[in-house]
Protein backbone atom coordinates (compact mmCIF):
# COMPACT_ATOMS: atom_id res chain seq x y z
CA UNK A 1 0.00 0.00 0.00
CA UNK A 2 1.60 3.59 -1.12
CA UNK A 3 1.64 6.59 1.40
CA UNK A 4 -1.93 8.29 0.79
CA UNK A 5 -2.09 12.16 1.41
CA UNK A 6 -3.40 13.46 4.45
CA UNK A 7 -7.19 14.85 4.89
CA UNK A 8 -7.47 18.08 5.83
CA UNK A 9 -9.58 19.21 8.67
CA UNK A 10 -11.79 21.04 6.40
CA UNK A 11 -11.84 17.77 4.81
CA UNK A 12 -12.81 15.71 7.44
CA UNK A 13 -15.44 17.40 8.28
CA UNK A 14 -17.36 17.31 5.21
CA UNK A 15 -16.71 13.76 4.65
CA UNK A 16 -17.85 13.43 8.46
CA UNK A 17 -21.05 14.77 7.84
CA UNK A 18 -22.20 11.35 6.16
CA UNK A 19 -20.65 9.66 8.83
CA UNK A 20 -22.36 11.23 12.03
CA UNK A 21 -21.43 7.76 14.26
CA UNK A 22 -18.02 8.14 13.77
CA UNK A 23 -15.59 11.14 15.90
CA UNK A 24 -12.32 11.87 15.38
CA UNK A 25 -10.23 10.82 18.61
CA UNK A 26 -6.29 12.02 19.46
CA UNK A 27 -6.23 14.26 16.13
CA UNK A 28 -5.08 10.60 14.03
CA UNK A 29 -7.83 8.42 15.27
CA UNK A 30 -11.39 7.37 13.01
CA UNK A 31 -13.38 5.58 15.86
CA UNK A 32 -17.07 4.47 16.64
CA UNK A 33 -18.22 2.42 18.95
CA UNK A 34 -21.36 -0.16 17.98
CA UNK A 35 -23.62 -1.94 20.32
CA UNK A 36 -25.00 -5.30 19.37
CA UNK A 37 -27.94 -7.54 21.03
CA UNK A 38 -25.92 -10.27 21.97
CA UNK A 39 -22.39 -11.14 22.06
CA UNK A 40 -22.41 -13.78 18.88
CA UNK A 41 -23.72 -10.79 16.94
CA UNK A 42 -20.77 -8.58 17.89
CA UNK A 43 -18.48 -11.33 16.75
CA UNK A 44 -20.53 -11.92 13.60
CA UNK A 45 -19.94 -8.26 13.16
CA UNK A 46 -15.74 -7.91 13.76
CA UNK A 47 -15.99 -11.18 11.03
CA UNK A 48 -17.61 -9.59 8.21
CA UNK A 49 -15.10 -6.43 9.47
CA UNK A 50 -12.25 -8.53 8.91
CA UNK A 51 -13.21 -9.78 5.39
CA UNK A 52 -13.85 -6.09 4.58
CA UNK A 53 -9.87 -5.22 5.80
CA UNK A 54 -8.51 -8.06 4.25
CA UNK A 55 -10.30 -6.99 0.68
CA UNK A 56 -9.12 -3.38 1.28
CA UNK A 57 -5.80 -4.58 2.63
CA UNK A 58 -6.71 -1.57 5.45
CA UNK A 59 -6.97 -3.32 8.83
CA UNK A 60 -8.82 -1.19 11.63
CA UNK A 61 -7.94 -1.25 15.44
CA UNK A 62 -10.69 -4.06 17.29
CA UNK A 63 -12.54 -4.35 20.56
CA UNK A 64 -14.75 -6.75 21.95
CA UNK A 65 -16.35 -5.88 24.82
CA UNK A 66 -18.79 -8.23 25.34
CA UNK A 67 -22.12 -6.67 23.31
CA UNK A 68 -19.71 -3.42 22.46
CA UNK A 69 -17.30 -3.27 19.49
CA UNK A 70 -15.15 -0.29 19.24
CA UNK A 71 -13.42 0.31 15.50
CA UNK A 72 -10.40 2.78 15.50
CA UNK A 73 -9.14 3.62 12.01
CA UNK A 74 -5.87 5.62 10.80
CA UNK A 75 -3.18 5.19 8.21
CA UNK A 76 0.05 4.41 9.71
CA UNK A 77 2.56 4.93 6.84
CA UNK A 78 0.49 8.70 6.13
CA UNK A 79 0.50 9.25 10.00
CA UNK A 80 -3.07 10.52 10.62
CA UNK A 81 -6.54 9.98 8.86
CA UNK A 82 -6.90 9.92 4.76
CA UNK A 83 -9.38 8.84 2.29
CA UNK A 84 -9.07 4.82 2.70
CA UNK A 85 -9.84 5.24 6.30
CA UNK A 86 -13.15 6.78 5.07
CA UNK A 87 -14.15 4.42 2.79
CA UNK A 88 -13.13 1.66 5.40
CA UNK A 89 -15.75 3.39 7.63
CA UNK A 90 -18.57 3.68 5.32
CA UNK A 91 -17.72 0.06 4.18
CA UNK A 92 -18.12 -0.72 7.82
CA UNK A 93 -21.10 1.10 8.04
CA UNK A 94 -23.19 -0.60 5.37
CA UNK A 95 -22.63 -3.96 7.33
CA UNK A 96 -25.75 -5.33 8.75
CA UNK A 97 -26.44 -8.34 10.93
Amino acid sequence: MGKHPLLTEQELEEKLQALPDWKIEEGKWLARRRLFPTFPDAVRFVNRVADIAEEMNHHPFIAIDYRKVTLRLTTWNSGGLTALDIESAVAYDNLSL
